[in-house]
């Protein structure tokens, strides 16, 4: 292309974002929101709220900051801010005096949260320019959390355990989602968990996925959990294979807390572009296959020791998925609730519950997750007192390289 026949003037648009690209580097954490509320009022929108999800992912709370107008907790299940978060989509409601905009906050495909404001009018110009706005601050947000306790502490709807703090911290973004592949993850219960977690990286063409559940509760359990979960990553990023991962893994956790000590856990690669999964199911319950909204058959592998207790070479167990189906992975926290009559919870009874929500239309990966954990959680009396772990998979296939080739 000729030098000169590039245009780079800069736009209204380009402008009002590349003033919160300069600033964001030296903003403190505090003075976010006034700026936000500063850059909508540039475009003539007012009544700004920034609402985060809580950590039971029940409610988003609004961010308390100067110029933010701070109102109720929205209920993510039944709202017009729930139904942005969840369907990562912008909901826009008519009001008297203008129209009231949902924008997700997406930090990547993770819903950080939503971003609600009031327009006298909203045309197409005004949605690009206040998605790429919303993206934005879902960037700031996400980088300025490490900085601060400002975003911990307005999410936190009631104490938490110190057991649960090193959880939350242990956890990768609880959603991620590509066009080949989408994870999802729910941790129970959120404010006292203490050994269950789970972890991911999308490296090249492999998703690695593995969900953890070291035994006991409190410290001693988060301990475990954090010295498996650490060992697991830095096998995965020198190591290539499953077994390498669960060796490492083992001898990590033995060295550390003797043999009386084991985690339980679910080694899992999925190869993104051709749907081929592999699994080492170390003790947990087999995970569940969905197609079409029904679960399939579990999906069983081979008996491989918890890890701790220095097993032999873990059995790994292949499969291959269909374009759109799922994997429920789920620690024994699910199904060993004890519901009315002192019956446990069971897996068939779990099995029920994702059947019936297959019937309803899907909301998308993570909507339905969050709905079958609000539905678990209500048909055992809303009692969860051992750790529970829902975790998702769903694959698409296909590729994204279109992404990275400009119009």
């Amino acid at each position: 292309m000729d030098e000169e026949s590039v245009d780079r003037s800069e736009g209204f648009g380009e402008r009002l974002l590349g003033l919160l690209l300069d600033r964001a580097r030296l903003l403190p954490p505090q003075l976010i929101a006034p700026l936000i509320a500063e850059e909508v009022a540039g475009i003539g929108g007012r009544d700004v709220s920034i609402l985060l999800q809580d950590y039971a992912q029940e409610l988003l709370v609004p961010l308390p900051g100067r110029k933010l107008h701070v109102g109720q907790p929205e209920p993510m299940a039944d709202s017009p801010a729930g139904r942005a978060f969840l369907s990562a989509d912008v909901v826009e409601v008519p009001r008297v005096h203008g129209v009231r905009m949902y924008l997700p906050l997406l930090d990547g495909s993770d819903q950080v949260g939503v971003m609600a404001l009031t327009l006298d009018a909203v045309g197409d110009d005004d949605r690009r320019l206040l998605r790429r706005l919303a993206g934005l601050v879902a960037d700031m947000l996400v980088t300025k959390n490490a900085y601060t306790d400002q975003f911990f502490l307005a999410r936190r709807r009631e104490p938490m355990s110190l057991s649960a703090e090193i959880q939350w911290g242990l956890l990768p973004p609880l959603t991620m989602s590509v066009p080949q592949v989408a994870v999802a993850g729910i941790l129970e219960p959120a404010y006292r968990v203490a050994g269950d977690s789970f972890d991911y990286a999308l490296n090249d063409n492999i998703l690695h996925a593995a969900v953890i559940d070291a035994m006991g509760h409190g410290l001693d359990a988060a301990a475990m959990a954090t010295i498996a979960i650490g060992a697991y990553r830095h096998a995965r990023r020198v190591f290539i294979s499953l077994a390498e991962k669960y060796a490492f893994m083992d001898d990590a956790v033995t060295q550390q807390f003797g043999p009386d000590h084991f985690v339980t856990a679910q080694l899992m690669h999925v190869n993104i572009a051709t749907g081929e999964m592999e699994l080492v199911n170390a003790g947990h319950p087999a995970p569940l296959l969905i197609r079409d909204g029904r679960v399939v058959r579990q999906l069983e592998s081979a008996t491989t020791l918890p890890i701790g207790f220095g097993g032999e070479e873990p059995r790994i167990r292949e499969h291959t998925l269909q374009p759109g189906d799922r994997v429920l992975c789920y620690t024994d926290g699910i199904i060993e609730e004890h519901v009315a009559g002192g019956e446990l919870f069971g897996e068939q009874r779990l099995i029920r519950c994702v059947n019936r929500l297959g019937e309803e239309p899907s909301q998308g990966m993570r909507a339905d997750l969050l709905r079958l954990s609000h539905t678990l959680k209500r048909e055992r009396g809303g009692r969860t007192s051992d750790d529970a772990t829902l975790f998702m998979i769903e694959w698409h296939g296909g590729a994204a390289d279109h992404l990275a080739v400009l119009d």
